[in-house]
């Protein structure tokens, strides 16, 4: 283990980390000249189009005598649990910053997970060659944020290759090889699994750290949390592609294709051990520290645009958990839009990317709803649970009701300074701090979830200040809320699948936006239609559908004026008549148009 090396790429997003990671692979001959590409770790389309990580992706490079075991990371803050957990496998990490934006929001983040698991800092300033690039002043805040002296800052360039081979260098003096975990038998297996993928013929495989002893094909294994025991039908390295090797030894990342077909057997932060049940002491087999349960902040509802791609919707899901640990799901049905899932995400950004690999990779077309975050109320029966749609608030009331709060970090220009707290203005907010790191400010904000997810506080952050500030958020605790359930009625009768939960002094505003679009999306009736929002049965707000127009008296030429009126009354009464005994169906485009 002493020429080992295992170490992790992270960064604010956009600051360079695969194009670094393109290098290193040229340097080390990780990957053929001919196959090169931009980006080359990023393997999905989405990675690619969008310039950005969203998947942690492993590869073992040799350099010199030592072998490196490098994870390029995601930069988003929506992906940070796969940052997470990619520490717990390393013992360095290389903290990459742009020489032309300084550090931002997300390089704190990382830093401070990195800094929780006790790993070396290599900091790196990257894109040196650009005619922008402030180098000296990024390096005066990486000195200031590490507190070291500004000569242990590597000067890089990813695109241009300038002093990369620096980097490897400084991640074989200054990273540790690693050691044994220190448990009783060096020799009994010990592995933890970082993250999954499914094989239609391997079944689920495994990306794993071994920590302690050997584990070769044909192994009997067991995975302590999952309970499940199999044989192992390949072991592996990465190349980055999948590549199998005779075993794994103390120290290595690899993969483990299991066998196992049911994916919840096999659970990211689980411990992999050679014993089976009869033999495990779980005093001689000490669980490896895994990782906390990702919570969702954001939920939203996925139904598939076709009903009977329901089935395909819930295989789609179930592959993608393998892959992302931090997804949840579970099966729902409303009445117009049939069955579903309600899904838990970090952010608006993974939703966003798990709508969009469910659509490419399974051919769906999906309808998804607005999204929402989760409450903690207390019912009218006493009794405490979480809601997170209207279906779930009960009828017979609420007696308290709270929401999550979240530590908001602004990292902004002085230039933008103005414009970044006019924003927060417009939300609900409690100032906690202002720093300043060179010419930039950093903002402390106390704000609730709510406000940064419904509102989509991230895009409009990046508008007003065209594109320089940066955010990060870290849930705080639970905080008391004044929240409300807003119905919507369509002829009295109250639609389900419209009404939501919102904070009583917004519910006037939300209630008229709500009748108006509905009013646009209606298809005309016969009769006037009243649309209405309500709060526990007091009207609100109020749009009345005018009845589809019918000139009754248009064959009529001359004549009586009393005949046309008559005429005119008896359509009347029967327009009267029709709208006592009527019921709107609503089309399903309609609900599709509401819910965007």
């Amino acid at each position: 283990m002493e020429n080992v090396r295992n170490f992790v790429i992270m960064a604010h997003v956009d600051h360079g980390k695969s194009t670094l990671a393109d290098r290193l692979l040229e340097l080390t001959s990780a990957v053929e000249a001919k196959k090169m590409r931009p980006q080359f770790l990023d393997s999905m389309d989405l990675e690619q189009e969008r310039g950005i990580t969203i998947k942690m992706h492993p590869v073992k490079m040799q350099y010199k005598n030592y072998t490196l075991n490098l994870i390029d990371t995601p930069g988003h803050v929506d992906f940070n649990y796969e940052v997470s957990r990619s520490l717990a496998a390393v013992e360095g990490a290389v903290l990459l910053v742009d020489a032309t934006k300084g550090i931002q929001a997300q390089t704190i983040g990382n830093l401070e997970l990195a800094r929780h698991q006790g790993l070396v800092i290599i900091p790196v300033i990257n894109k040196i060659d650009m005619p922008q690039a402030r180098i000296e002043e990024t390096e005066r805040e990486i000195a200031d944020l590490l507190k070291i002296d500004p000569s242990e800052i590597l000067r890089v360039s990813g695109k241009e290759g300038t002093n990369v081979e620096k980097v490897l260098e400084a991640v074989v003096a200054k990273v540790p090889p690693p050691k044994s975990s220190g448990g009783p038998s060096s020799a009994t297996l010990r592995a933890l699994i970082f993250d999954s993928k499914f094989d239609a013929f391997k079944g689920v495989i495994a990306f794993v750290r071994v920590f302690d002893g050997q584990i070769r094909k044909g192994d009997n294994i067991y995975l302590i949390q999952g309970k499940a025991s199999s044989e192992v039908k390949e072991v592996g390295i990465f190349k980055p592609e999948l590549s199998s090797v005779e075993s794994l030894g103390s120290g290595e990342i690899g993969y483990i294709a299991t066998g196992i077909k049911e994916s919840g057997k096999v659970r990211v932060g689980d411990t992999i051990t050679n014993l089976q049940p009869q033999d495990l002491n779980f005093q001689a087999i000490e669980v490896l520290p895994g990782y906390n349960e990702p919570q969702p902040k954001v939920f939203l509802s996925i139904y598939p645009g076709d009903s009977n791609n329901f089935e395909l919707l819930k295989i789609g899901l179930e592959k993608l958990k393998l892959t992302d640990a931090s997804l949840q799901f579970k099966p729902e049905f409303k009445e117009s839009l049939g069955r579903g899932f309600q899904c838990g995400f970090l952010g608006l950004l993974h939703a966003e990317i798990v709508s969009e690999r469910l659509k490419r990779e399974y051919d769906l077309e999906l309808v998804l709803s607005a999204p929402s975050v989760l409450y903690k109320i207390t019912a009218s029966d006493s009794k405490e649970r979480f809601v997170y749609t209207s279906a779930d608030w009960p009828e017979s009331g609420v007696l308290s009701a709270q929401e999550l709060w979240a530590k908001l970090q602004i990292l902004t220009p002085l230039d933008y300074l103005g414009q970044a707290m006019e924003l927060i203005k417009s939300i609900e907010s409690k100032h906690q701090k202002t720093d300043y790191l060179g010419n930039k400010s950093e903002l402390i904000y106390e704000t609730p979830l709510r406000e940064i997810i419904t509102k989509n506080f991230y895009d409009k952050l990046k508008s007003a200040t065209k594109g320089f500030a940066s955010m990060g958020y870290e849930i705080l605790d639970w905080r008391p809320a004044n929240l409300v359930k807003l119905d919507i009625l369509i002829l009295g009768k109250k639609e389900e699948a419209l009404s939501r939960i919102v904070p009583e002094r917004e519910a006037y505003a939300e209630g008229k936006k709500i009748v108006e679009k509905l009013k646009e999306n209606l298809p005309p009736q016969l009769y006037s239609v009243p649309l209405q929002a309500s709060i526990g049965g007091k009207i609100i707000a109020r749009e009345t559908m005018r009845a589809k127009g019918k000139d009754v008296i248009a064959p009529l030429y001359g004549g009586d004026y009393t005949r046309k009126k008559k005429l005119l009354e008896i359509q009347k009464k029967g327009k009267k008549e029709l709208r006592a005994k009527a019921q709107i169906r609503i089309p399903s485009q309609v609900f599709i148009e509401m819910l965007k």
